[in-house]
């Protein structure tokens, strides 16, 4: 369930937009001599769960299987089943099953229409014996537990059994995940095997036995693959986003002489939210946005699907950044098709072909099998370790000459061996910290692959030589149309010849601005356009700087993004053709005195502007584009000053489908996330980062790192001095985040506006600054979420001063880290 504070309060959304009805007709309780059949539900009070029998895949066929499911969701999302490893019955024998009260013993049971035999029971006859199908009764809570009922005393009915000491994949406001110590009892949830069905699969999220932690591990086994840290009474060492309380919201963790366990609340009964173990191995927090009719995952842990112990199974390798997750080694294929279609790959993958080992004593040259190398592996668990191996030679020979040896290393870690198979072996994201192994392989999976080449090769060569031809025409193609006086398009996108763009710029002799990686100068095409043309300084790295940006902006457009015209190669030459934005940089009127007056409405409109187009790279774009330089002197402001993200030389290319990228270190210092310097994968919140450096500077008029004049006669870098009242530091965001809590924007507000701004706005702006600098990612919004922020659509609560900032300056927060809140305050229609 941790971090459950990640975002938890977009729970608030459903909050206004719908929810569980108030009430239903279906009757919430299974009364003796009531039986409820294969198509007829019991339905808790408030409407919001149901309990009843449903058909799924299992095994060979379609089965009967009893669970309790959301009833306002609309694709039956189960959140407890009673029966996942033995079905009630096969979906193709005539009738379906009941549940009723058992007239001998008074359990509640599921009978075989049929023979009436009991294919599932609460089963507490055993340890009740005055129990009687008279006076007991099961009721289904508004709470989604199930429970099985003394209602001999209708004043206080007693429970003597209940579905949450039970649980399976799903964890529900209220329940208990832990153990009693006194009678032994485990609530844990068990993964599916896969969508498809509920039968249980292989992982598990529980109380550590030994530790106040939560751990996800492989069932019935000791290895833990991920953990939440020990509980300090407070919240889980691990996980420090959890520091606190919210509103709405409560998380406990509970450890007396009788139960250790841990439990979550929210206030709003109508919220419908899970916390559960995905199929994959990984615990998810997600709530049912009625909006949107779809379910927003909150919290993934392990947030990379490789680290999930064993979720591509054996002889199978897990790719942190390629597609297929999943794919098998070499020589190897999958085991099971129909397993892995339905999202199951733990049954991983077997051989092709049969080992030719003689013997485990015999000479390697016994033995016509081979070694297939495998590079940038991250090695699979359970290697030997074999002493006195002095080379990768002698390492091969120790392998080859053992029946059971499936690979070898030689590396960092001196000779290792495997004798099992190969489980949880990994691609690395990036060439750095992987080994090679070499997997051992039957010869006649080699011989395909000697063969393979020798037919690429053969194909390689015809296509090089036919290739040669196509270039020669090319190029006397080329030259033939060399000189003549146009300018050819590509797309959208116009190749220009480098004369055009020396007769544009006039020789470049209206230079109008500089970056890392080149020149701007202004020009003028023949029809009157103005363009801006960059010329990229430095062979190698304006290359490099000329494919990412006509990559990145030639393929997109939106209104808050500058448009690339075209483009320049010639020679060693590389230009790049802007629209031409004639109020030029942001950073021009904020931090210049040749700059234009930005009144607050303007300085608004810019900061809505840009949130608007950074929105567009991370959510619409084919690919998720993370800019990784965002600061003012890369917005641009056309003539109604509509500011324009500008400068796409650092961009970064996300798949949709995966969530964060490694990459090297870019952008600009005074702007840079703290996860650049940690040198972790990052994702679009990067950009978040600097957006919201970049609204601080947009309220206070100067550089976040600036002293004010009052207080520094000298040019100086350092930026922990303090104001006049002593209190708060010189260095803008501390004192920004300081002065929000103390209610004194107004006097954060750049001194040329004159206090004339929207104080709502003003605040609103500081808000969202504060909240987008927060040191761990997670605490920060989308920039989704800014644009309706500032839209008018969603509000957001008071920011803490953020911890990183807090460390620096070594002054400690008054107030405790939570998690944004993000509320709805327009009409249903605009949610």
């Amino acid at each position: 369930m941790p971090p459950l504070l990640y975002n938890l309060f977009v729970l608030i959304v459903v909050f206004l937009g719908g929810g569980a009805p108030a009430c239903s007709a279906a009757t919430d309780t299974v009364k003796p001599g009531h039986v409820v059949g294969g198509k007829d539900k019991v339905v808790s009070n408030n409407g919001k769960f149901a309990l009843g029998f449903f058909k799924a895949p299992a095994p060979n066929q379609e089965k009967w299987f009893l669970g309790i499911w959301f009833n306002t969701v609309p694709n039956r999302t189960t959140v407890w089943v009673a029966n996942g490893g033995e079905p009630i019955m096969d979906a193709a024998d005539a009738g379906s099953p009941e549940l009723t009260i058992s007239g001998d013993d008074g359990d509640l049971v599921a009978l075989h229409p049929t023979t009436k035999s009991i294919a599932w029971s609460t089963n507490v006859s055993a340890k009740n014996s005055t129990n009687n199908s008279n006076n007991t009764a099961a009721v289904l809570l508004n709470s989604g537990n199930l429970v099985l009922q003394d209602t001999s005393n209708m004043s206080q009915p007693r429970t003597l059994w209940q579905s949450v000491d039970h649980p399976t994949d799903t964890l529900l406001p209220g329940a208990k995940l832990g153990r009693d110590k006194l009678t032994g009892l485990n609530r844990r949830l068990v993964s599916k095997k896969s969508m498809a069905g509920p039968s249980p699969g292989a992982y598990c999220f529980e109380v550590d036995e030994d530790t106040p932690q939560l751990v996800l591990k492989l069932c019935n086994s000791s290895v833990t693959y991920w953990s939440s840290g020990p509980w300090n009474g407070q919240y889980f060492t691990g996980i420090p986003e959890l520091i606190g309380n919210s509103p709405g919201f409560h998380l406990g963790f509970f450890d007396n002489s009788r139960e250790e366990y841990l439990q979550f609340n929210v206030s709003n009964e109508a919220v419908v939210t899970r916390n559960f173990i995905d199929v994959d191995g990984r615990n998810k927090q997600q709530v049912w946005l009625d909006s949107s009719q779809s379910w927003l995952t909150l919290y993934s842990n392990p947030k990379v699907q490789c680290d999930v112990y064993g979720v591509c199974g054996a002889f199978s390798v897990c790719s942190f950044s390629l597609l297929p997750l999943c794919s098998c080694m070499k020589g190897f294929t999958v085991g099971s098709v129909k397993d892995w279609e339905q999202g199951d790959q733990t049954g991983g993958c077997v051989r092709k072909n049969q080992l030719d080992c003689v013997g485990s004593n015999t000479s390697s040259s016994d033995s016509t099998d081979k070694f297939y190398s495998m590079s940038d592996i991250i090695l699979p668990d359970k290697a030997e370790s074999m002493q006195d191996v002095d080379s990768s030679d002698e390492c091969m020979k120790v392998c080859l000459n053992n029946c059971s040896c499936t690979a070898y290393s030689y590396g960092s870690k001196g000779c290792l061996v495997w004798h099992t198979e190969l489980l949880n072996a990994k691609l690395q994201q990036q060439n750095s910290n992987g080994e090679i192994m070499y997997l051992r392989l039957s010869a006649r999976d080699m011989q395909r692959s000697k063969k393979r080449r020798v037919i690429i090769g053969v194909v390689v060569g015809a296509c090089a030589a036919g290739l040669a031809v196509l270039m020669f025409i090319l190029m006397f193609i080329i030259r033939r149309n060399k000189d003549k006086n146009r300018s050819e398009n590509y797309g959208s996108l116009v190749a220009f010849r480098y004369k055009d763009l020396r007769s544009a710029t006039k020789n470049f002799s209206e230079k109008i601005g500089e970056g890392g990686f080149g020149s701007v100068f202004r020009g003028q095409l023949r029809d009157s356009t103005g363009i801006a043309v960059k010329r990229l300084d430095g062979r190698s790295q304006g290359d490099k700087q000329f494919r990412a940006e006509v990559r990145s902006i030639g393929t997109i457009q939106h209104i808050n993004l500058v448009n690339l015209i075209g483009f320049c190669s010639d020679g060693d030459s590389r230009f790049l053709v802007y629209e031409h934005m004639p109020n030029r940089s942001l950073d021009t009127h904020l931090f210049q005195s040749n700059g234009k007056f930005l009144d607050w409405n303007t300085r608004y409109q810019i900061a809505l502007g840009v949130a608007r187009g950074l929105c567009y790279l991370h959510e619409s774009c084919h690919d998720r584009i993370i800019h990784c330089d965002i600061k003012p002197q890369n917005i641009l402001l056309d003539a109604s000053f509509l500011p324009k993200v500008a400068d796409f030389g650092m961009a970064k290319f996300v798949g949709r489908d995966f969530s964060r990228a490694l990459t090297t270190m870019r952008g600009t210092i005074g702007y840079l996330a703290p996860e650049w310097i940690s040198g972790t994968a990052i994702t679009p919140k990067v950009d978040v980062y600097s957006y919201g450096m970049v609204l601080l500077e947009l309220v206070s008029g100067r550089r976040n790192s600036a002293r004010s004049e009052e207080e520094c006669t000298t040019t100086t870098t350092t930026s922990t001095s303090t104001d006049t009242d002593g209190n708060y530091s010189v260095y803008f965001p501390v004192q920004a985040s300081r002065k929000l809590l103390d209610g004194d924007v107004m006097s954060l507000l750049d001194q040329k506006l004159c206090g004339e701004a929207d104080l709502k706005e003003v605040e609103r702006v500081c808000k969202i600054g504060c909240w987008c600098i927060q040191e761990d990612e997670v605490d920060r919004p989308t920039m989704g979420q800014v644009v309706q922020i500032l839209e008018g659509v969603l509000d957001c609560d008071m920011p803490p001063l953020p911890r990183l900032l807090q460390r620096i300056f070594e002054r400690p927060s008054s107030v405790s880290t939570s998690t944004p809140v993000f509320l709805f305050v327009g009409s249903p229609e605009r949610q």
